[in-house]
């Protein structure tokens, strides 16, 4: 993609406003919190004061929002402590340029790292940073600044007694999770009746497997209906698939096919029903007729094989969220350990954020890349800010942290929509200032409201939210003494300053996925082949067979499936020319690998018991599988089509009549369609590499 187009589709991206779910319950208790906190600043110690913990509030409460399972008062918390702590060590340093320097310069790239722990350290801290420049310039000795810090940390704790005093949707985010994956399900059914061997997205089941882990704490009040859903729910998806599935199950046309359709009509909608109920915390409402269709003997008739046990163990499935779903199944289905996983508390999370942050420190680390240009960034935009003859040079390098992320298409995107809400808040902010005039009162009151809009529309899009910061900042400063028409001019001029620093630093030290994307199919290759030869190993030997290998190894391909994806859509949108892989190409592999995934799921659906006699062939297959794999993903890094022969050949002696001197007893029907199956996959995955030269390239 030239690099024309690519800013004309990140201007686009960074300007759209996207249409979510509300929350004005939580934006309301945002803005009282901000509101209390400002005005018992504003009685007993002045509007300066009033300022830092009104900073302070503001962002303990967009803490809330970001995508965390970590319980809300606890972001809160950090967030207005963290920022405390940052606007005092700055304030005593800033007396000294030279040390101050350096400071910010190691306080940014540490901010920069935290993005090894998750997206949601890497915002907090980078917020706190950028923050930070602004509050260091309102206290005017050490003992203010401690004062300042400490109202900080106090607008912290009260938006934190806030949401404990009013919870709103008490444990929402896990529900909306452990819903969504339901839902995923539900949508995954319905299809299935149209389209047999229809793409499963797994994201939904690995949010909600994020969202099951909670500290002990947390584990003694968790909702009954958050018990052993999701661990039935990731049991449900190769059910569905091996009832629908023309090869390993039902015919295409016929009787069963027609009743196949009914039981996934019916499981979709016992789904949904039990995905609303979990959402909002009432009763389960079903249709007589699904249910009749679920539990009718008919299933005992008309199906026969591996489709009927795949028919009873929907059925026993589908009763076990209905039961959850209700609030009355406290325990996992007998055979199963317990869904919930532990979380890591605060403190025992720092040992292992501090190893994540010192294993990213390599060369090729894209965080590593974003904690170097994000220092040299914000040193640059302090030390242009301080030389342009407009004052309050910070708001350069503030812009720049704000709206710098890992990958491009996000911090260019994220640029242009924060000069454009820049110049629309201000816009708005200086008109009614000049219209009204606001004293100290008034303008402490427009600057909440204006908090209150950011967080009632801080989900439609990052311009909209950054129009809102802007004139809340402008009231907030207003309030503390700022002169409202020098604040306006140069905070534009300077943001845009700023949004150009960002950009140029991605041009001059980039981080492009799309060199990449060979080594993610790799590794995607690798995790698929060995979650195969897992389950094959299941076969070859049922009494070792181990349900945690099993489901260790299918995580690991889910892992690297979505970090595949997640590249691919980025590098999509970089202005690289192709160093990578074509377009046309990286389809055909990603469409291959799903369906080598997809098939290994159907087998592990039908794995023996463990008093099961052994699969002869099954052991020898697994052992090519794991072999020829790293063989073929050192050809997909090297840029060749990896040759599965190997595989052939296991298949051919599993075919060759029992007088050959080659010949290997087969397996039984089921396991040598899968095996075809599976070779079928890893061909198409060569052929879809070895397309014509000349094609569009990523």
């Amino acid at each position: 993609m030239s690099w024309l187009r690519a800013l004309k589709e990140t201007a686009r991206s960074g300007l759209s406003i996207e249409r979510q779910r509300l929350e004005p319950l939580i934006a309301l208790r945002g803005a009282a919190g901000l509101a209390l906190v400002v005005g018992l600043s504003l009685a007993f110690f002045g509007p300066v004061i009033a300022a830092s913990s009104a900073f302070g509030a503001f962002q303990a409460a967009i803490a809330t929002f970001e995508r965390s399972w970590r319980p809300r008062p606890v972001l809160a918390l950090i967030s207005g402590s963290s920022l405390a702590v940052s606007t005092f060590v700055g304030y005593v340093s800033i007396t000294q340029p030279a040390v101050f320097l350096v400071l910010l310069a190691l306080w940014t790239f540490a901010a920069g790292m935290t993005w090894a722990v998750g997206p949601t350290a890497g915002i907090l801290a980078g917020s706190n940073v950028a923050i930070m420049l602004v509050t260091i310039t309102l206290p005017g000795s050490v003992a203010e600044a401690a004062a300042h810090a400490a109202m900080m940390a106090f607008g912290g704790l009260v938006q934190a007694a806030l949401i404990v005093l009013f919870p709103v949707r008490r444990w929402g985010a896990q529900r909306d999770a452990l819903a969504d994956a339901l839902a995923a399900e539900a949508d995954y059914a319905r299809r299935l009746r149209h389209d047999p061997v229809a793409p499963f997205d797994p994201v939904p089941l690995m949010t909600a497997r994020s969202a099951a882990a909670i500290t002990p704490r947390e584990a003694r009040r968790l909702p009954v209906e958050l018990h052993g859903a999701r661990g039935v729910a990731e049991r449900l998806r190769p059910v569905l698939a091996s009832l629908a599935d023309p090869a390993l199950g039902v015919p295409g046309d016929g009787l069963e096919r027609v009743w196949v359709r009914e039981l996934l009509g019916a499981a979709g909608s016992v789904l949904d029903a039990a995905a609303q109920a979990v959402r909002h915390g009432e009763p389960v409402h079903l249709a007589a007729t699904d249910l009749g269709v679920l539990g009718t003997p008919d299933n005992e008739v008309i199906l026969a094989g591996p489709p009927r046990r795949a028919a009873d163990r929907l059925d026993a499935l589908l009763a076990d969220v209905i039961e959850i779903a209700e609030g009355a199944g406290t325990r996992e289905p007998a055979g199963h350990a317990a869904d919930t996983r532990r979380r890591q508390s605060l403190l025992r999370l720092v040992p292992v954020a501090l190893t994540a942050m010192r294993s990213e420190l390599r060369r090729e680390s894209p965080v590593l890349r974003h904690a170097v240009r994000l220092s040299a960034v914000a040193t640059l935009g302090f030390l242009l800010g301080a030389a342009l003859p407009f004052g309050h040079g910070y708001w350069v390098p503030l812009a720049a942290v704000m709206a710098m992320r890992p990958d491009f298409s996000q911090t260019y995107s994220r640029s242009v929509a924060r000069f454009g809400g820049t110049v629309v808040g201000v816009a708005l902010a200086t008109g009614l200032v000049q219209a009204v005039e606001p004293g100290v009162t008034l303008a402490a009151v427009l600057a909440v409201i204006c908090a209150w809009l950011m967080y009632l529309l801080m989900r439609s899009g990052y311009a909209v939210a950054q129009a809102c910061v802007s004139a809340y900042v402008v009231f907030l400063l207003g309030m503390a003494g700022e002169d409202w028409s020098q604040t306006v001019t140069e905070r534009v001029v300077l943001t845009l300053a700023g949004g150009m620093l960002a950009m140029i630093s991605y041009a001059v030290y980039p981080a492009w996925e799309t060199p990449r994307l060979r080594n993610r199919l790799a590794r995607w290759l690798i995790t698929d082949a060995r979650y195969a030869a897992t389950v094959l190993d299941g076969y070859a030997d049922p009494a070792a067979r181990s349900d945690t290998d099993v489901r260790n190894a299918l995580l690991a391909t889910r892992e690297a499936r979505v970090a595949w994806q997640e590249a691919l859509a980025t590098a999509r949108h970089e202005p690289v020319r192709h160093r990578g892989i074509s377009r046309l190409s990286a389809d055909e592999a990603q469409h291959a690998l799903a369906q080598f995934g997809r098939v290994t799921m159907l087998l592990e659906a039908h794995l023996p018991a463990a008093t099961a006699m052994p699969v002869p062939g099954a052991a020898d297959l697994a052992a090519t599988l794991r072999r020829v794999s790293e063989q073929g993903a050192k050809a997909v890094r090297e840029r060749r089509v990896p040759d599965w022969e190997p595989v052939r050949q296991v298949l051919a002696g599993w075919d060759r009549p029992e007088g050959h001197p080659e010949a290997v007893p087969p397996p039984n029907a089921f396991v040598r369609s899968g095996a075809a199956m599976l070779l079928d996959a890893l061909e198409e995955f060569a052929r879809g590499l070895d397309l014509p030269k000349g094609k569009r390239r990523v």
